[in-house]
């Protein structure tokens, strides 16, 4: 076997010592975030051990230029949603209350930057009420006359997994998604499906005129992001609510709740919801990888 030139070694040790110079730039950066992360462990087990062993490995000689397997993929994705944990925590603050203006400012940039899209607290000088909040669980809704819990699943494993929550005894926020089961159209089904219900009654200038206001919350796209565990769903506002004395700021669908990891009750937990910047509507509702 051909022994290496002493060009290749001398290259390969400045490099192994530029990485590891970097990994003590992260630990001694993001300190507080990996002692998080380890009281957390059961949650982020997965990608905090593929985040540890990119810190903590040499580089390779050979560094693959794609990731074939989806397997290797899904590793990719939690991976990145380890860091985008890491940025997040840096800039929140340890319990659920409103941000500050540059507490925004910095979020904002970092969903903007890690999911390739245009996130906002405002636009067009609307905003809500908060942007940080507890996420309560929400009911399915009727999509069109006649619609009920029969109707509603596209297929047995949906019904499976979301039936018990029900459908709500009220229309939403915008009435019938579709005027009848004929008409119902995929993106009429996404919307109820990815729907949240914020507090658009609480949105600072809303009643000086809430015609405008309402015209702008209606199937208005909103990124919501777990912040400890860097999952996002586009979601859009279908509905208004909670009521304040709730103590929550915000509800989701089932399916949204689901994705997200987010249980109400004791176990409701915060959540960021920013506005989506998509006037051309050509970002699909859904679940959202960082890129």
């Amino acid at each position: 076997m051909k022994k290496p030139s002493a060009g290749y070694r001398k290259l390969k040790e400045k490099w192994k010592s530029r990485h590891n110079e970097l990994s003590r730039e992260i630990f001694d950066k993001h300190g507080r975030t990996f002692e998080w992360l380890s009281d957390n462990s059961r949650q982020l087990a997965i990608g905090s051990l593929a985040g540890f062993f990119l810190l903590t490995q040499p580089i390779a000689v050979k560094i693959p230029t794609t990731l074939s397997t989806p397997s290797a993929q899904a590793l990719r994705i939690t991976d990145k949603k380890v860091f985008l944990v890491y940025d997040l925590r840096s800039v929140l603050p340890d319990n659920v209350q409103p941000l500050t203006i540059e507490q925004q400012k910095q979020v904002s940039d970092i969903l903007s930057r890690d999911f390739g899209i245009s996130v906002a607290p405002e636009i067009s000088g609307i905003r809500l009420n908060s942007v940080y909040g507890l996420i309560g669980q929400e009911q399915h809704l009727s999509r069109y006359p006649g619609d009920n819990m029969f109707t509603h699943f596209q297929d047995s494993q949906s019904a499976n997994d979301y039936w018990q929550f029900g459908m709500a005894p009220g229309l939403g926020g915008w009435g019938y998604f579709a005027s009848s089961k004929y008409n119902l159209t995929q993106k009429d089904i996404d919307r109820e499906k990815y729907y949240i219900a914020v507090q658009t009654f609480l949105a600072p200038g809303f009643y000086n005129n809430p015609q405008k206001y309402l015209e702008f919350f209606k199937y208005r796209k909103m990124l919501v992001v777990n912040p400890q565990n860097g999952r996002a769903v586009v979601a859009d506002i279908a509905d208004a609510g909670p009521a304040p004395w709730t103590g929550k700021q915000l509800g989701g669908s089932p399916e949204v709740m689901s994705y997200l990891q987010r249980s109400d009750g004791a176990q409701v937990g915060g959540v960021l919801y920013f506005f989506i910047d998509d006037p051309n509507d050509t970002i699909p509702l859904g679940p959202l990888n960082p890129l």
